[in-house]
């Protein structure tokens, strides 16, 4: 049987190669700040926010990317100012938050009228990068760069922060704010990639470039340049070798990234001199 890869309009290829690109870049743009300040937790969080926002909009009928943006906007917007009032480590409320967002999200599933969960329903889950359209790739372009140029523009304070938080605190940067951003920015990624990758899979990308980069330097400008490269490479050889294979694009995405990353722990610099 021939591969699905040969079956495809170039112009259906090229919006799909994109999409994965694009998915792939802003994720690990994210997922410097997310590894580095340990809060991997955030990516399971967000990803299952944005998978209960999508199936509370299926339930309702209404717009699930628009509800997807809103659950894990306001998540993001939550869980700083909660672990700060309680006095709690960040992700003891990213555990809790990101067990609460899954039980809804299934919960929504299972009251969608009719009974029966649709192929909308199983692509919130899985992704489905072939629904992606002009729009959403216009969205996600629009994010990458909005990323890119606040990390361009407050570069020195992100890498103050990133090497020591209470350090850049002392020396009058607002990390909190900083903080709450990157965290609404990851609810935002997470969202808007929800169709690519799909929202059980959406945190391995986040996590898996930027912890490959990181095994290779401690460099923060090279890491910050280095993994959306990483994330767009990987997003892009798995989906050609899921049209290859006739495998969900998801799945194959995370996998290569996954092996990626085995990969460059056992070359690792940092590894042979521990």
């Amino acid at each position: 049987m021939q591969p699905i890869l040969f079956e495809l309009p170039p112009s259906f290829l090229v919006t799909s190669s994109l999409a994965a690109v694009l998915a792939g870049v802003v994720c690990s743009m994210v997922g410097v700040f997310v590894v580095r300040m340990n809060l991997s937790s955030v990516g399971f969080t967000m990803s299952h926010a944005a998978f209960a926002g999508a199936a509370f909009g299926l339930m309702l009928s209404l717009d699930p990317l628009l509800c997807a943006v809103g659950f894990s906007t306001a998540v993001a917007l939550v869980l700083g100012p909660v672990s700060e009032k309680a006095h709690l480590r960040p992700d003891v409320i990213l555990g809790v938050s990101f067990s609460v967002m899954l039980a809804l999200g299934f919960m929504f599933l299972s009251l969608i009228p009719g009974g029966v969960i649709s192929s909308t329903a199983l692509s919130i889950l899985w992704g489905s990068i072939f629904g992606v359209t002009l729009l959403d790739l216009i969205l996600i372009s629009f994010l990458t760069g909005t990323i890119a140029l606040i990390v361009v523009v407050f570069f020195k304070e992100f890498e103050a922060i990133l090497f020591d938080r209470k350090l850049a605190e002392a020396d009058g940067i607002p990390t909190r704010r900083f903080y709450y951003a990157m965290l609404f920015l990851t609810g935002l990624v997470v969202a808007l990639t929800l169709k690519i990758i799909g929202g059980l899979l959406v945190f391995a990308l986040i996590i898996n470039s930027a912890s490959t980069v990181y095994q290779f330097s401690y460099n923060i400008r090279r890491i910050m340049v280095a993994s959306p490269v990483v994330g767009g490479l990987v997003c892009l050889v798995g989906l050609m070798f899921s049209l290859l294979l006739d495998l969900p694009v998801g799945s194959s995405i995370v996998i290569v990234s996954s092996l990626v990353f085995a990969a460059a722990i056992l070359v690792s610099p940092k590894r042979r001199r521990g």
